[in-house]
């Protein structure tokens, strides 16, 4: 099987380059090319073509197929369905703010965490993205909207920490100066709550944002909606928030969806501003997004909620709702696909 060549460091294809006899520079030639988008090695003009066909031999350049494109009339936000190169289907969302425009993107094809409230894991986990089909969501929205993407989210389809290894190495292409050069304090790498995961990311100090998923502050109900809870529960999960904070120094921004009867009582607020006591945190409290699926609802308490956390000295806002005219939640569309015309989702 080919590899991918677009999930290659610089380093690694120079020294691929220098085995098949060609000059150290065309390792850093071919990674800019595979950076600008191109979906084949014919396109890299001032490349020999000798190379070019040796290198199609070898490797293999997949490139994103947009099978359904959904624009906001509202907001400008963009959801794209990808295709991937094996027909499997991930979701990608351009969202575009004052301060730049924010692309979030998937890390695997569904997901086996199983959180209640969201759609993207009623199929289950198919498998995991390799560095280089994330870097093309982000590549080839940019592409394809013609817009600049100055920051990036990792709060798509899937858990990144359980494709750590493969989004380890995607941060170092997207975060190369040959390359999109998007520097770390502008991605946010969202967690369930896979402790392991958070404890190597505070070791590396990579200074991006750490997002956890927080959703309940206690083990009872965090356990109910959340299976990962049963694997590390809430405790550990806070115990391993405060050691990040004080390996890196980071603010940890807490997401937190609010479900009417669950998770939105007062004593639940109290208890995080407790758990959160001597680390800055960010609670951003979002407004639950209806699955059909699933009987939990939106929270009628959500601002009430946040005004107890502010008073008692804990930040917290409620996120912005965009997308809300083409369904931009996380998985939606996919599921969707799944369902309506069988694409392998």
């Amino acid at each position: 099987m080919k590899r991918d060549i677009r999930s290659m460091t610089p380093e690694e294809l120079t020294a691929s380059l220098r085995e098949l006899g060609e000059p150290a520079f065309r390792g850093k030639q071919i990674f800019a090319w595979l950076h600008r988008g191109v979906r084949s090695f014919d396109e890299m003009s001032d490349i020999a073509k000798p190379l070019r066909e040796k290198l199609a031999g070898i490797y293999r350049i997949d490139g994103l197929r947009a099978a359904r494109k959904q624009c906001s009339r509202t907001d400008g936000t963009v959801k794209y369905l990808w295709e991937l190169h094996d027909g499997n289907c991930i979701e990608t969302v351009l969202m575009r703010y004052h301060h730049g425009n924010t692309v979030c993107i998937s890390s695997q094809v569904g997901c086996r965490m199983g959180c209640a409230f969201c759609a993207s894991t009623l199929g289950g986990k198919i498998r995991d993205l390799t560095p280089g089909e994330m870097l093309e969501q982000v590549i080839f929205t940019q592409l394809d909207s013609g817009l600049p993407v100055s920051n990036i989210v990792l709060m798509g389809i899937g858990e990144p920490m359980d494709n750590l290894d493969n989004v380890l190495r995607f941060l170092e292409l997207v975060n190369h100066p040959l390359g999109l050069h998007i520097g770390m304090r502008h991605i946010s790498l969202s967690t369930c709550g896979v402790i392991p995961g958070i404890r190597r990311l505070g070791e590396m100090d990579l200074q991006l944002t750490l997002s956890v998923s927080l959703h309940a502050p206690d083990s009872e109900t965090r356990s109910r909606i959340m299976p990962v809870n049963r694997a590390y529960d809430a405790e550990e999960l806070f115990a391993a928030c405060h050691e990040y904070f004080q390996k890196t120094g980071r603010r940890i921004s807490f997401e937190y969806a609010m479900i009417d009867g669950v998770n939105d009582a007062d004593w639940q607020a109290d208890l995080i501003v407790k758990k959160l006591r001597g680390m800055p945190g960010h609670v951003n409290l979002i407004p639950l997004n209806d699955v059909a699926e699933s009987p939990l609802k939106p929270s009628r308490r959500v601002r009430a909620f946040q005004q107890r956390l502010e008073r008692q000295g804990v930040t917290a806002t409620v996120r912005r709702s965009l997308g809300g005219d083409i369904d931009a939640s996380c998985g939606q569309l996919r599921r969707k696909a799944m369902e309506s015309e069988g694409v392998n989702v």
